[in-house]
């Protein structure tokens, strides 16, 4: 790979009470706390030697020294929704002038190196790429060049996103490809369906 490649990673400030919401209401904030913390070391595990440019984009504040302080550049995120913050830091990577971008986001204990990878090599021949979630989301978007328009008018955290980008990628003629479908971890039951090394990991049994 090459400098041309970026990845933003977009977290949470890791608060109480304030990340993994949906899955607090019914494990508890302290737990949804341990879980999301959790999420954090697993993504930077999977993304810490890939050889790409890095940046890490945070909620609400920078935080110097933690799991991110070596190898990734830190901004805060910008906007009032997921959509406009998405691609004010996609519009940030290409005016420094990266030419494929991927995102994804610190919630996924299914998503691997070799999934980042596979992203940037579509990027090659495709002009955006995206990894599916089982929920209708998505995990990961790629792109190759300015394609945000594929962030405007979503309902996020619903399942229209997945199909609505399709959608709106296949209009313009262009061309895309898909990852994987993955699992994230937004609910009780989404928990419940990781592996059981997930599970263990955090303390929890099925």
């Amino acid at each position: 790979m090459s400098t041309k490649n970026l990845l933003l990673i977009f977290t949470k400030n890791p608060e109480l009470g304030k990340v993994k919401t949906r899955l607090a209401k019914t494990i508890g904030d302290e737990r949804a706390l341990t879980v999301y913390k959790a999420l954090l070391k697993h993504t930077h595990k999977t993304t810490k030697d890939l050889d790409v440019e890095k940046h890490v984009y945070y909620s609400n504040e920078i935080v110097e020294n933690d799991l991110w302080k070596k190898g990734f550049k830190k901004y805060v995120q910008e906007g009032e929704d997921l959509g406009i913050r998405m691609k004010n830091a996609f519009l940030n990577g290409f005016a420094e002038g990266y030419e494929n971008i991927v995102i994804i986001g610190s919630d996924m204990f299914a998503i691997t190196e070799n999934h980042l990878k596979e992203a940037f090599e579509k990027l090659n021949s495709n002009s955006v790429v995206i990894g599916p979630a089982e929920d209708g989301g998505y995990y990961l978007l790629g792109m190759q060049k300015d394609q945000t328009f594929v962030l405007d008018h979503k309902e996020w955290s619903t399942e229209s996103v997945f199909p609505d980008t399709v959608k709106d990628i296949q209009e313009r003629n262009l061309s895309f490809d898909t990852i994987e479908t993955l699992n994230d971890i937004d609910t009780e039951e989404d928990l419940m369906q990781s592996s059981d090394e997930v599970l263990e990991k955090l303390g929890f049994v099925k």
